[in-house]
């Protein structure tokens, strides 16, 4: 007991080297920074491929970030306590002059992890869902897209998953990378989203997409700047009028996930969202069957009721004229 008692007292009074305290508590906030980078909890599911690149960008940011935070904090934390006024010591500190070499390691450290973010994050954009940002920034502002009556054309449609009512042909560049497997044209407009599929050619309110399939996003807008943002699949991007923007993505999770438009539109933006449904693709393909079918079937009594307006583009221009939207807006749908 006496023996072990001197030990104690020994490791006590043994004084350890800065050196040595430096290097343990480098280790300890390496680990906590490590753990809780990858451990933070913050972001929703990833349900697509491409939000796993997002994911390791964000959790390399919030482990350096992490890193330096407790080190500042620390060091802060350690010198007010360290050199905090004594009981009746009125005395200024000792002067301090500058440190070159401390100056240059605290400008150097932060230029080189602000320089390897950067890289990081450009590399992470480049490769992400095959944004063509050149064709979205080169292309022209078309004279329709200054005169479209968006709230008129969301005026036609019924029920965010019946809106079978016309079929925007967006003339878009393909994607960078391999071709897609379903292809989606998407039209922004206040305050609705309607998608288009032109494999089969009927429009609806809501975005279904089958798992495990490259999906092209062929997008733009028809009054003002919306923003095409679905925190899951770790996509955000800008509907411009008269500019088509492409991207794409893999979606990878089943369920149902909130299209949030992110890009103040007007006094009703909160309102503009809707679902993306990531099925299986039997269900995906059954999906599209019924909305045919249920497109044809509406067609039919439309034309059933209004005998005397004839082909479905003459029934077109007669609600048209009703509801007062413009001819070039007509010219952009058909059957």
């Amino acid at each position: 007991m006496i023996q072990r008692s001197r030990v104690i007292q020994v490791f006590i009074t043994v004084k350890i080297p800065s050196s040595i305290w430096t290097l343990l508590i480098g280790i300890v906030l390496t680990l906590v920074s490590l753990w809780y980078g990858q451990n933070h909890g913050l972001l929703p599911i990833a349900a697509s491929e491409e939000a796993t690149k997002v994911d390791g960008l964000f959790n390399t940011m919030m482990t350096v970030s992490t890193g330096i935070f407790l080190l500042v904090e620390g060091i802060l934390i350690y010198c007010a306590w360290k050199y905090r006024r004594k009981a009746g010591d009125n005395t200024d500190g000792p002067p301090v002059e500058g440190n070159i070499p401390l100056e240059i390691l605290w400008t150097g450290i932060p230029a080189i992890i602000v320089l390897g973010i950067s890289v990081y994050s450009f590399d992470v954009y480049n490769s992400l869902s095959g944004v063509d940002t050149h064709s979205a920034h080169q292309a022209p502002i078309t004279q329709e897209s200054q005169s479209i009556p968006g709230s008129a054309i969301a005026a036609t449609l019924s029920d965010s998953s019946q809106g079978e009512v016309a079929h925007m042909d967006l003339s878009v560049p393909a994607a960078k990378g391999p071709p897609a497997d379903v292809v989606v044209n998407v039209m922004g407009l206040q305050y609705a989203w309607i998608f288009t599929y032109p494999e089969t050619g009927f429009n609806t309110g809501e975005l279904h997409l089958p798992i495990g399939k490259k999906v092209q996003i062929n997008m733009t807008a028809s009054d003002v700047i919306h923003a095409f943002w679905v925190p899951e699949f770790r996509l955000k991007q800008d509907a411009i009028p008269g500019r088509e923007s492409v991207f794409s993505f893999t979606p990878k999770e089943p369920g149902n996930y909130a299209l949030i438009c992110a890009e103040l539109c007007g006094p009703y933006h909160g309102a503009m969202r809707t679902q993306v449904v990531v099925e299986t693709p039997e269900a995906f393909e059954k999906w599209q069957q019924e909305q045919l079918l249920a497109s044809k079937e509406e067609l039919n009594q439309a034309l059933a009721m209004n005998p005397k307006h004839g082909s479905p583009t003459q029934l077109l221009t007669h609600h048209a004229q009703e509801m007062g939207i413009d001819q070039e807006v007509l010219h952009q749908i058909h059957q």
